[in-house]
């Protein structure tokens, strides 16, 4: 039995594996501070938690034939070393595999992926370096576009989605996003709508609605996109 740090699960969800009914486990650990992060009491891995892998795991075995898939969340998946032991046990179910990551470690996303059925790509910021160091904390544009080469050149199902958190993101910066990932060759791209965290007492509902109120990005992303929407 592998030992990945787990901290929180979902036993059940339609919206984290397209198509898919799935478990959800949210691994601790991630280097990224991204200010709108709902998980960010996991983002360090702690030796105590209120959540057994063990436990969950034989919870998975009484699910089998009734969920479809396992999606390994956080935090970010790819910081713990033990994932791809981890997907193997529950491949081995008979369960496919989805992925939520930021692409922090090019090099483990290699690793894992011909483990993986599916992933949802988490671009935090326009591909300029100060912008998403501005969002992520750290310097660490160059891993997050290694990890979108790896995705494209694989031919695996993924999609890229971005968090609209209007302080930090604007209109502009989403066209900017936009343009990037089509000229890359992503084909599935959904903005999705922040919710604003707990310490967050200024952001309206307005300002998140008014990041998908301009009718060139909504276009633009129609366009060129098999797949897009705006997730709410």
């Amino acid at each position: 039995m592998s030992n990945i740090v787990v901290g929180g699960v979902e036993k059940f969800s339609a919206v984290d594996f397209p198509g898919k009914l799935t478990a959800v486990v949210f691994m601790q650990g991630c280097p990224w501070k991204c200010p709108f992060c709902h998980n960010a009491s996991i983002r360090e891995i702690k030796n105590s938690t209120d959540f057994s892998w063990e436990k969950f795991f034989d919870f998975l075995k009484t699910r089998v034939g009734k969920l479809d898939a396992v999606t390994f969340s956080g935090g970010e998946p790819l910081v713990q070393d033990c994932l791809a032991d981890t997907i193997k046990e529950v491949r081995a179910l008979g369960y496919q595999i989805g992925l939520h990551t930021g692409g922090y470690r090019p090099e483990h996303l290699a690793k894992v992926l011909p483990l993986i059925d599916w992933v949802g790509f988490d671009i935090k910021a326009p591909f300029i370096a100060e912008r998403y160091k501005e969002i992520t904390g750290v310097d660490h544009l160059s891993r997050a576009m290694q990890s979108l080469d790896i995705l494209l050149q694989s031919g695996i199902d993924f999609e890229c989605r971005t968090t609209c958190d209007p302080r930090f993101l604007s209109i502009e910066d989403l066209k900017s996003i936009a343009r990037s990932l089509k000229e890359k060759g992503v084909k599935k791209y959904f903005l999705q709508k922040y919710r604003p965290i707990e310490s967050d007492k200024t952001t309206t509902d307005d300002d998140c609605e008014n990041l998908f109120k301009d009718k060139e990005l909504l276009e633009y992303l129609q366009n060129n996109f098999t797949d897009f929407e705006v997730r709410r």
